[in-house]
Parts: C-alpha cells; sequence; structure tokens
C-alpha cells in the first residue's frame, strides 16, 4: 500500500559532505521507506570525505587498487566494499554524488534505460558549462574522448534504486592515480573545472542537475532540504 501520493513529486535532499558509512546507511532505510510507501522518491546530493569503493565486479580480487590498504589508511582514505554494480572507484570532495531512491515500477522497470536515463542527466548537466560529453559503447558513465567525467554504479532491489553517479566538478585527480577507476585501464579521468579551465563549485552545478534530472525522468520537485550543518 502505498501511503505517500507520488504526485506530489521528487524530493531532494541536499546534504554536504556526508561519510561514506552514514549515507549507505540512509539509503538502506530510504528504500525500506520507499519499498513501503512510507516516502515519495527521493534524490540525495552530496559530497564524500575520501574514500574508494569496491562492487561486486572487484570483490574477488582487487587488483585494481593500486596500493595497500595500510597507504591508504595513513593517507586517511577508507576503503568499502559495497553491493552496486561495477568494479572500483574514488569519491572526495569536489564531486556531486547522487542517489536516487526511485521506485521505477510499473512503467520503467528496466535496468538499461535507468542507466542510460542517468547517463543522459549527466551530459545535459556537463552541457550547461560548454562540456561536450557522450556515451562510450561498452562503458557506463560520460565521456569526454576517453576521458570520463562521471561514473555510475547502480543497485535495484524490487524496482526500487540506489546507489547512483558521481560527477566530477573540481576534485583533486590525483586520487584517481591510486585505482584504475572503475576497473578500466588505458582510459583517464577529467572534471569540469579541468576540461573548462573554470573554477566551478557543487554548489553551483546541483541545482542544473537537478533541473536535467526532474526532465530526463518525467517529474517535479515536491521539495528541497538543505541542511544547516554537514553530516560528519
Amino acid at each position: 500500500m502505498n501511503l505517500y501520493d507520488d504526485r506530489l513529486g521528487l524530493q531532494v535532499r541536499s546534504l554536504g559532505i556526508v561519510p561514506y558509512q552514514t549515507a549507505l546507511e540512509l539509503q538502506s532505510a530510504l528504500v525500506s521507506d520507499r519499498k513501503a510507501g512510507r516516502i515519495p522518491d527521493v534524490l540525495l546530493l552530496l559530497q564524500h570525505p575520501h574514500v574508494i569503493t569496491l562492487g561486486v565486479r572487484s570483490r574477488r580480487s582487487r587488483s585494481n587498487v593500486l596500493v595497500p590498504s595500510s597507504e591508504l589508511a595513513s593517507r586517511g582514505i577508507e576503503l568499502h566494499e559495497v553491493s552496486r554494480g561495477g568494479d572500483v572507484t574514488y569519491h572526495g570532495p569536489g564531486q556531486l554524488v547522487g542517489y536516487p531512491i526511485l521506485d521505477l515500477s510499473p512503467d520503467r522497470c528496466d535496468v538499461h534505460r535507468y542507466v542510460r536515463d542517468l547517463e543522459e542527466v549527466l551530459i545535459r548537466t556537463v552541457r550547461a558549462f560548454d562540456v561536450s560529453a557522450t556515451r562510450v559503447a561498452g562503458f557506463t558513465g560520460a565521456w569526454v574522448g576517453n576521458r570520463k567525467v562521471a561514473a555510475i554504479g547502480v543497485r535495484l532491489s524490487r524496482w526500487i534504486t540506489s546507489h547512483g553517479f558521481a560527477l566530477n566538478i573540481n576534485p583533486d585527480l590525483d586520487y584517481f592515480k591510486l585505482i584504475h577507476p572503475c576497473g578500466i585501464r588505458g582510459g583517464g579521468v577529467t572534471s569540469v573545472a579541468a576540461l573548462t579551465g573554470q573554477r566551478v563549485s557543487v554548489d553551483e552545478v546541483e541545482p542544473i542537475l537537478v533541473r536535467e534530472f526532474v526532465a530526463v525522468f518525467g517529474q517535479s520537485v515536491s521539495s528541497i532540504e538543505v541542511p544547516t550543518v554537514a553530516i560528519l
């Protein structure tokens, strides 16, 4: 039984900087609430402190993490195994992370379509900064040439989505040298700031991404929540 009127639209929560484990626990709670119909669709927007995450493809081997765990710990970089799809990725300040908690049923029950839609949101978002990103056959995310500007890794449970995307706005790209991003060797990573040569902030990008998200997913925004302090 759905206790919430979905016609009221998408709830956007802009959370600031959130530890990775805290975000995992929040997503789990929201997925349960969405399954039970206690909440509408939710889009979490946030940044993480430095963290490397290992998706389901990297559970058997950590060969795409290029430094030992002891070195990561000494540099204050957390390491987490997670249930999303994909391989290894990095999150850190200057990267806009989005976790959509959406009910795709009954008319959007198509995983490939969902990923393509997320890619479309990201491609449209960076276009606002005169960055021409595209898809690359056989891979996910948004690319400029052979450099990835946004990564995607999702999880679905009874057609409720979690995890999501990470868009590089102005992170320190040197952190990506610690891994083979998404398990891809030979490709690079870039950011909106690097591509434009401009100082672009996450705060500038958030409202543009929300605009493109609701346009692609055919929704309206019911509310936008911004915390008074970061969740640390």
